[in-house]
Protein backbone atom coordinates (compact mmCIF):
# COMPACT_ATOMS: atom_id res chain seq x y z
CA UNK A 1 0.00 0.00 0.00
CA UNK A 2 1.17 3.02 -0.86
CA UNK A 3 1.84 6.08 1.32
CA UNK A 4 -0.50 9.00 2.10
CA UNK A 5 0.38 12.35 1.06
CA UNK A 6 1.20 14.71 4.10
CA UNK A 7 0.88 17.87 1.93
CA UNK A 8 -1.89 19.48 -0.16
CA UNK A 9 -0.74 20.40 -4.36
CA UNK A 10 -2.34 23.17 -4.27
CA UNK A 11 -0.97 24.41 -0.47
CA UNK A 12 2.47 23.24 -2.15
CA UNK A 13 1.65 25.82 -5.57
CA UNK A 14 1.14 28.55 -3.87
CA UNK A 15 4.05 28.69 -1.95
CA UNK A 16 6.10 28.36 -5.14
CA UNK A 17 4.58 30.95 -6.53
CA UNK A 18 5.13 33.38 -4.02
CA UNK A 19 9.00 32.17 -3.86
CA UNK A 20 9.08 32.40 -7.82
CA UNK A 21 7.41 35.75 -7.99
CA UNK A 22 9.83 37.30 -5.47
CA UNK A 23 13.13 35.59 -7.24
CA UNK A 24 11.84 34.51 -10.08
CA UNK A 25 12.75 30.55 -11.63
CA UNK A 26 16.45 31.81 -12.32
CA UNK A 27 17.13 33.19 -8.39
CA UNK A 28 15.07 30.22 -7.29
CA UNK A 29 17.08 27.17 -6.32
CA UNK A 30 15.54 23.53 -6.12
CA UNK A 31 16.83 23.57 -1.93
CA UNK A 32 15.10 26.59 -1.46
CA UNK A 33 12.00 25.50 -3.25
CA UNK A 34 12.58 22.03 -0.86
CA UNK A 35 12.61 23.84 2.28
CA UNK A 36 9.57 26.58 1.44
CA UNK A 37 7.41 24.11 0.49
CA UNK A 38 8.13 21.81 3.55
CA UNK A 39 8.27 18.67 1.20
CA UNK A 40 11.54 16.57 0.43
CA UNK A 41 13.54 16.63 -2.74
CA UNK A 42 12.27 13.15 -4.10
CA UNK A 43 8.13 13.90 -2.99
CA UNK A 44 8.85 17.61 -5.24
CA UNK A 45 10.34 15.27 -8.39
CA UNK A 46 7.33 12.93 -7.43
CA UNK A 47 4.39 15.58 -8.04
CA UNK A 48 6.04 17.76 -10.11
CA UNK A 49 8.64 15.99 -12.13
CA UNK A 50 11.04 18.77 -12.11
CA UNK A 51 11.66 22.43 -11.19
CA UNK A 52 10.29 22.95 -14.57
CA UNK A 53 7.49 21.06 -14.24
CA UNK A 54 6.43 22.41 -11.43
CA UNK A 55 7.16 26.39 -12.42
CA UNK A 56 4.95 25.21 -15.00
CA UNK A 57 2.21 23.76 -12.71
CA UNK A 58 2.97 27.34 -10.82
CA UNK A 59 2.09 29.59 -14.07
CA UNK A 60 -1.16 26.89 -14.24
CA UNK A 61 -2.56 27.76 -11.19
CA UNK A 62 -1.33 31.70 -10.69
CA UNK A 63 -3.26 31.88 -14.02
CA UNK A 64 -6.48 30.36 -12.73
CA UNK A 65 -6.48 31.56 -9.26
CA UNK A 66 -4.87 34.99 -9.42
CA UNK A 67 -5.50 36.41 -12.49
CA UNK A 68 -8.86 35.56 -12.81
CA UNK A 69 -9.73 37.60 -9.23
CA UNK A 70 -7.20 40.55 -10.63
CA UNK A 71 -8.95 40.26 -14.19
CA UNK A 72 -12.41 39.98 -13.33
CA UNK A 73 -13.35 43.64 -13.27
CA UNK A 74 -12.53 43.95 -16.93
CA UNK A 75 -13.49 40.25 -17.53
CA UNK A 76 -16.88 41.09 -16.23
CA UNK A 77 -19.97 40.83 -18.57
CA UNK A 78 -20.84 44.93 -17.75
CA UNK A 79 -17.08 45.49 -17.87
CA UNK A 80 -16.79 49.35 -19.42
CA UNK A 81 -14.61 52.02 -19.76
CA UNK A 82 -14.43 52.58 -15.72
CA UNK A 83 -13.21 49.06 -15.35
CA UNK A 84 -10.61 50.13 -17.47
CA UNK A 85 -9.49 52.69 -15.28
CA UNK A 86 -9.80 50.87 -12.08
CA UNK A 87 -7.75 48.07 -13.48
CA UNK A 88 -5.03 50.55 -14.00
CA UNK A 89 -5.36 52.43 -10.48
CA UNK A 90 -5.64 48.92 -8.50
CA UNK A 91 -2.26 48.33 -10.26
CA UNK A 92 -0.82 51.80 -9.85
CA UNK A 93 -1.97 51.30 -6.10
CA UNK A 94 -0.27 48.48 -5.56
CA UNK A 95 2.93 49.76 -5.78
CA UNK A 96 3.19 51.17 -2.44
CA UNK A 97 2.12 47.88 -0.29
CA UNK A 98 2.58 44.23 -0.41
CA UNK A 99 2.81 43.84 -4.32
CA UNK A 100 5.57 46.06 -4.48
CA UNK A 101 9.21 44.06 -5.63
CA UNK A 102 7.20 41.16 -6.10
CA UNK A 103 5.22 42.40 -9.35
CA UNK A 104 2.69 39.62 -11.49
CA UNK A 105 3.91 36.51 -11.61
CA UNK A 106 2.71 36.45 -15.32
CA UNK A 107 4.60 39.22 -16.07
CA UNK A 108 7.72 38.30 -14.52
CA UNK A 109 8.06 35.34 -16.60
CA UNK A 110 7.15 37.06 -19.99
CA UNK A 111 10.13 39.92 -19.12
CA UNK A 112 12.44 36.57 -17.71
CA UNK A 113 11.59 33.69 -19.55
CA UNK A 114 8.76 34.30 -22.51
CA UNK A 115 11.31 34.49 -24.84
CA UNK A 116 14.17 31.80 -23.71
CA UNK A 117 11.45 29.08 -22.31
CA UNK A 118 8.71 27.58 -24.58
CA UNK A 119 6.86 25.91 -21.71
CA UNK A 120 6.41 29.24 -19.53
CA UNK A 121 6.72 31.35 -23.20
CA UNK A 122 3.17 29.36 -23.78
CA UNK A 123 1.46 29.91 -20.57
CA UNK A 124 2.95 34.26 -21.10
CA UNK A 125 1.27 34.02 -24.75
CA UNK A 126 -1.63 33.10 -23.41
CA UNK A 127 -2.05 35.41 -20.35
CA UNK A 128 -1.25 38.36 -23.27
CA UNK A 129 -4.19 36.90 -24.94
CA UNK A 130 -6.37 37.18 -21.91
CA UNK A 131 -5.39 40.57 -21.18
CA UNK A 132 -5.98 41.66 -24.70
CA UNK A 133 -9.82 40.27 -24.89
CA UNK A 134 -10.70 41.43 -21.62
CA UNK A 135 -9.62 45.20 -22.31
CA UNK A 136 -11.29 44.55 -26.26
CA UNK A 137 -14.76 43.11 -24.15
CA UNK A 138 -14.56 46.16 -22.14
CA UNK A 139 -13.91 48.56 -24.98
CA UNK A 140 -16.84 47.08 -26.67
CA UNK A 141 -19.23 47.73 -24.13
CA UNK A 142 -17.92 51.25 -23.27
CA UNK A 143 -18.16 51.92 -27.58
CA UNK A 144 -22.06 50.16 -27.58
CA UNK A 145 -22.68 52.39 -24.27
CA UNK A 146 -21.60 55.88 -26.05
CA UNK A 147 -18.63 56.07 -23.62
CA UNK A 148 -15.89 55.95 -26.67
CA UNK A 149 -16.62 57.05 -30.23
CA UNK A 150 -17.99 54.98 -32.60
CA UNK A 151 -14.88 54.99 -34.93
CA UNK A 152 -12.38 53.87 -32.12
CA UNK A 153 -10.01 51.32 -33.35
CA UNK A 154 -11.20 48.58 -30.54
CA UNK A 155 -7.86 46.25 -31.22
CA UNK A 156 -5.37 49.13 -31.18
CA UNK A 157 -6.93 50.68 -28.17
CA UNK A 158 -6.56 46.96 -26.53
CA UNK A 159 -3.57 46.38 -27.33
CA UNK A 160 -2.25 49.32 -25.80
CA UNK A 161 -3.89 49.12 -22.78
CA UNK A 162 -2.34 45.55 -22.60
CA UNK A 163 1.10 46.89 -23.17
CA UNK A 164 0.84 49.73 -20.96
CA UNK A 165 -0.79 47.66 -17.78
CA UNK A 166 2.80 45.21 -18.75
CA UNK A 167 4.56 47.96 -18.09
CA UNK A 168 3.03 49.46 -14.84
CA UNK A 169 3.18 45.72 -13.36
CA UNK A 170 7.11 45.65 -14.36
CA UNK A 171 7.33 48.72 -13.17
CA UNK A 172 6.07 47.81 -9.51
CA UNK A 173 8.42 44.78 -9.46
CA UNK A 174 11.32 47.13 -10.18
CA UNK A 175 9.84 48.84 -6.94
CA UNK A 176 9.42 52.69 -9.36
CA UNK A 177 7.84 55.41 -7.38
CA UNK A 178 4.16 55.20 -6.76
CA UNK A 179 3.86 58.51 -8.00
CA UNK A 180 5.29 57.79 -10.96
CA UNK A 181 3.21 54.11 -11.40
CA UNK A 182 0.03 56.86 -10.99
CA UNK A 183 1.47 59.23 -13.37
CA UNK A 184 1.45 56.51 -16.24
CA UNK A 185 -1.79 55.09 -15.62
CA UNK A 186 -3.49 58.52 -15.63
CA UNK A 187 -1.80 59.19 -18.79
CA UNK A 188 -3.06 55.73 -20.20
CA UNK A 189 -6.76 55.99 -19.47
CA UNK A 190 -7.02 59.87 -20.75
CA UNK A 191 -6.60 58.01 -24.00
CA UNK A 192 -10.52 56.78 -23.21
CA UNK A 193 -11.43 60.69 -22.72
CA UNK A 194 -9.51 61.48 -25.95
CA UNK A 195 -11.91 58.70 -27.62
CA UNK A 196 -14.91 59.98 -26.33
CA UNK A 197 -14.22 63.72 -27.97
CA UNK A 198 -13.32 61.78 -30.90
Amino acid sequence: MGRTKQYERAELLDRAIELFRLQGFNGTSTAELVAELGVNRKSMYAEFGSKQGLFEAALERYSRQHLSRVLAPIEAPDAGADAIRDAFTGYASASTGWFAGRGCLMCNTAVERGALDPGSGRYVAAYLERLTLAFRHALSNAQHSGEIDQTADLDELAAFFTTALIGVAACIRAEAPPEQLHAASRVATSVLEAQRRG
